[in-house]
């Protein structure tokens, strides 16, 4: 039988709730309290938009089982979770209110959750204004009953509360994004902001003025005009949420315009919410012509150098010729002009001296 939570517990929970609005890092706290007050294993939140990959926030216990939820395109798979988008239930319902048992031996989500030591969850759908679906999933232990009645009027009670602080989040977490790229307007960096399918949430207007770099696609798309710089941009784009790293994209010169260093950031922490959409920041900053030249880590970051390739770009930089950068490194020059038609490759240059100008002055993203 559910206890029913005293007045002063459920309003510590609706704090939680609205705390969270303001600091995503707090939305397993406010899951963990109505899982607690549900009897819930967990809870899970989860924003299905078609132009966007899948994005999700749960228990920490849970992630294993949420990792392979969103992994590939098992979530789309499930009749359960296709059964409750096309529904969208305006309050929390038992999967199996709306599929048959055999369905639901079937259903590959399942039968994992079965696995993993949990139920069949009760969901509930939220529609944002931005078009997307949030869905909430709260399963139990196999060990325990299934939520009777009173957990899923208790649960309805909360649903309202999530509903706002997620849209509050949704706002808040674009208008964050719009005052990072406008804070490096003021330092002078063109920056955007953009989703994990691509899309251009909010640019600053130095980024929009260089139009003969960044080029608008349909949907709001962004692409480098540059061709071997785009294919790497779009490449970094599409392993974002794999790599979760720091990777910068050189862009040679064109018609009196300096070389550039494209940068992409992905959002974490408390600067990513699932809500917002906020998933990378993308910068540009000027190569100038330095005297000294990069280490190796520094040329490896920024152009997917392999560590031979970074240790003979190094030598290069330094002023040595192909013959004696070989030397220096301990290979034949054979090697060394093959890694030097790869490195002009990955560098988008083609010439030497190029090369050189953008070596010596590739500086790292602070």
């Amino acid at each position: 039988m559910l206890e029913v939570p005293r007045d002063e517990e459920a309003f510590a929970i609706v704090d939680r709730i609205y705390e969270a609005a303001f600091a995503a890092e707090l939305w397993p706290n406010a899951l963990e309290a109505t899982s607690a007050i549900s009897r819930s294993a967990g809870g899970a939140i989860f924003m299905i938009n078609d132009h966007l990959p899948l994005r999700a926030i749960g228990n920490a216990h849970l992630q294993p089982l949420l990792d392979e939820f969103m992994a590939g395109d098992n979530w789309n798979l499930s009749e359960g979770v296709q059964r409750t988008c096309s529904t969208q239930p305006a309050g929390f319902v038992r999967i199996d209110d709306l599929m048959t048992g055999e369905e639901i031996e079937r259903d590959p989500v399942d039968a994992r959750a079965r696995r993993f030591g949990v139920t069949s969850p009760v969901f509930t759908s939220i529609s944002m204004p931005s078009g997307e679906l949030v869905l909430l999933a709260f399963p139990r232990w196999l060990k325990d009953e299934k939520h009777d009645q009173a957990a899923i009027e208790l649960l309805n009670g909360l649903r309202p509360h999530f509903a706002r602080a997620g849209l509050v989040a949704g706002r808040l977490g674009l208008e964050r994004a719009k005052t990072a790229v406008s804070i490096l307007s003021e330092i002078g960096l063109p920056a955007a902001v953009m989703s994990g399918s691509g899309r251009v949430l909010t640019a600053n207007p130095l980024l929009e003025d260089m139009a003969d770099v960044f080029v608008a696609l349909a949907h709001g798309g962004m692409a480098l005009a540059d061709g071997p710089a785009n294919a790497l941009f779009h490449q970094a784009v599409a392993h974002n949420q794999d790599n979760r790293v720091v990777r910068s994209i050189p862009v040679p010169a064109r018609k009196g315009r300096p070389a550039l260093i494209v940068h992409l950031l992905p959002l974490r922490g408390a600067a990513h919410d699932i809500f917002s959409g906020a998933d990378i920041l993308v910068a540009a900053t000027v190569v100038g012509i330095g005297a000294t030249g990069p280490s190796p880590s520094i040329l490896s970051g920024l152009f997917d150098l392999t560590p031979a390739e970074a240790r003979l770009a190094t030598a290069l930089a330094s002023g040595r010729s192909v013959q004696e950068a070989a030397i220096e490194i301990g290979i034949a020059v054979k090697s060394a002009r093959t890694y030097l038609e790869r490195i002009h490759r990955k560098t988008g240059t083609n010439r030497q001296s190029q090369l050189m100008a953008l070596l010596k002055s590739a500086r790292p993203f602070p």
